[in-house]
């Protein structure tokens, strides 16, 4: 019986690395993220150049600020996939020596499933904050209630950032870390 218990450990063990189906696919999904995010970029600079030189009479005003946003937006998303693939990499397969030797603030080098999710729901809240901006941009107010709406929705995004910044300051007081965070 003994042996049976081996070998199935050693079987649960070893399913570990399972994960890195989505490690790879994490890190897979974020480099077509910062291409994508980063030809966006190229594409916006050469409309704005052609609408400066006088070869384009498409009016870049009207677009550039929401273009430019929403790459951002998209690089936020790759950054997400990239820490939670480092992340699981991290916790389930190995420690990453150069996010080691880097020290513990390093983004990388996460040390448990909340300190993971805690990042990745830092970056969300960020690109949530992002689009939220993004809309806001093209808004057209019809009614000063429209102000107001929004004037609410920027002091409950800011109160949602404060009391996240609390709460990971919290965090940092429990576990004694007083040092400047990287993050």
């Amino acid at each position: 019986m003994k042996k049976v218990e081996l070998f199935f450990e050693k079987i649960l063990w070893n399913s570990r690395f399972l994960v890195l189906i989505a490690v790879v696919s994490s890190l897979l999904g974020s480099l077509v993220l910062f291409i994508v995010g980063t030809l966006d970029i190229f594409k916006l600079a050469k409309m704005t150049f052609e609408y400066y030189v006088g070869r384009s009479d498409q009016d870049i005003h009207e677009s550039i600020i929401a273009d430019i946003i929403l790459a951002v937006d998209i690089y936020l998303v790759a950054v997400v996939l990239l820490i939670f693939g480092t992340g699981a990499y991290r916790l389930f397969i190995s420690p990453i020596d150069e996010s080691e030797d880097r020290g513990v603030a390093h983004p990388f080098n996460i040390q448990t499933f909340d300190e993971l999710k805690d990042k990745i729901v830092r970056v969300v809240i960020l690109a949530v904050i992002i689009e939220f901006f993004r809309a806001v941009v093209d808004i057209q107010f019809s009614t000063p209630l429209d102000a107001i709406y929004l004037a609410l929705s920027v002091l409950a995004l800011a109160a949602s950032v404060y009391l996240m910044n609390i709460n990971h300051g919290k965090k940092k007081m429990e576990k004694g870390d007083s040092g400047p965070s990287s993050e």
